[in-house]
């Protein structure tokens, strides 16, 4: 696919991120219309105490993650032989009838489980398609192809988010999914249009794809993604309240905060791409302490508007720059489960996503207030930093035993060269 030509090229990366922007639209849009969802699904709840309300409706931005974490490996691995571009076809179909469902189904559980649902085709999708677009990037160029897809999930926080938070605002938010519904049709007709046909894996089984799991730092780096995430989503499944009690800015402002972690996402994805493909190790490490200032700083600043603000750009910023290199890493350990890998990336991420949600939520609920979520999240970063570490310190050691292996049997001679 490296012989496409630049014009034909640039089509079907933009379609694929295009399905990136529609999946960060369904995925983020709730953080900013959780008091507003709260109101209108559990009136009761919300009534009688709006924060545990609102801790309740953050199940929703759960259920979606949790949907993703089991959709990414089953999807993934039972499709791997499939033809990519049909299977995202497919993927896009499941995106577009679980999110309508999402905007007309009447009762909070209902509701719940169809964004259980509309979270499977997520992490398949970004696999799939970070997989197609590296391949027409070519050989050096995976950070640049995974980060194009995953730039169409900044640019949602940047335009998307922030436009279908106000036509929530505004027009109801079961309007707002409907809108996001529309997202994933016009996906639909791009990637049908300009992305090229690729041959399927013949040699893809479910068995191959699975074994990914018999790989100890397969996990390792699945927990590097989970619990570092988890840090940033604790934080930013809570946006709005956060803005609206502890900035003291009304719910109108909400937008202008969501604006610029999409500014800060698109930034630092960009620059993640660049940095992954230059070292996926100083990447992770850089990304990870940046992410535990970010936090920090939010934390610190967020009673002033000026502190918000920069704290926005700044999580967005630092949150979008490790997640190429963290799928560049589990596509090097998986060996041969390239799509598996892949899709594991947003398994992980989203592992990250509800546990961010549920706890943040859980310490919202307890009584301590809007900013202890930050304070969670410093603490699931810090934690990821530590299985960083984990991770390196094993491959360091499994690469000293092999090379003394090595030694262990003689000198190695070289093979004559056939003439």
């Amino acid at each position: 696919m490296t012989t496409l030509r630049p014009a034909r090229r640039t089509l079907a990366l933009v379609s694929l991120a295009l399905g990136g922007f529609a999946i960060g639209s369904t995925e983020f849009v709730a953080m900013g219309l959780l008091p507003n969802i709260a109101q209108a699904l559990l009136p009761q709840q919300y009534g009688a105490d709006p924060d545990a309300g609102i801790a309740q409706a953050g199940w929703l931005v759960s259920a979606y993650a949790l949907g993703v974490v089991v959709g990414a490996p089953t999807i993934a691995a039972v499709s791997a032989r499939f033809p990519r571009k049909g299977l995202i076809l497919v993927l896009l179909v499941g995106f577009v009838l679980a999110t309508v469902a999402s905007a007309l189904l009447p009762s909070f559980g209902l509701v719940l489980v169809a964004r259980f649902v509309a979270g499977l085709p997520h992490g398949a999708y970004f696999g799939i398609a970070s997989i197609v677009a590296g391949d027409m990037m070519g050989p050096g160029k995976r950070g640049k192809g995974i980060a194009m897809v995953l730039l169409g999930l900044s640019v949602a926080n940047v335009v998307g988010v922030p436009a279908i938070t106000w036509v929530g605002q505004v027009a109801g938010w079961r309007v707002a999914y409907a809108v996001v519904a529309a997202l994933f049709a016009l996906t639909f007709v791009a990637v049908a249009a300009f992305v090229p046909t690729s041959p399927r894996d013949e040699h893809a089984t479910i068995g191959r794809e699975l074994s990914a799991f018999r790989v100890p730092q397969v996990w390792i780096v699945m927990g590097l993604g989970a619990v570092g995430f988890g840090g940033f989503f604790a934080v930013y499944s809570y946006i709005s309240p956060l803005v609206q009690n502890v900035t003291g800015m009304p719910e109108s402002f909400v937008p202008v905060v969501l604006v610029l972690v999409g500014l800060g996402m698109v930034v630092g994805g960009v620059l993640g791409g660049h940095l992954a493909d230059h070292s996926v190790k100083r990447t992770i490490y850089v990304g990870m302490f940046a992410l535990i200032g970010a936090l920090l700083f939010t934390v610190l600043t967020a009673q002033w508007v000026w502190g918000v603000l920069a704290g926005a750009f700044l999580l967005g910023a630092t949150s979008s720059a490790i997640p190429p290199a963290v799928q560049s890493r589990l596509m090097d350990v998986a060996g041969d489960a390239r799509t598996i890998a892949a899709a594991l990336n947003h398994s992980a991420f989203n592992i990250g996503n509800s546990l961010g949600a549920a706890l943040g939520g859980a310490v919202i609920a307890a009584g301590f207030g809007f900013l202890a979520p930050g304070w969670l999240g410093i603490g699931l970063a810090l934690l990821g930093v530590v299985v960083t570490m984990i991770s390196y310190g094993v491959e360091r050691r499994s690469t000293r035993r092999a090379l003394l292996r090595r030694a262990s049997t003689g000198p190695i001679t070289a093979p004559v060269p056939t003439v």
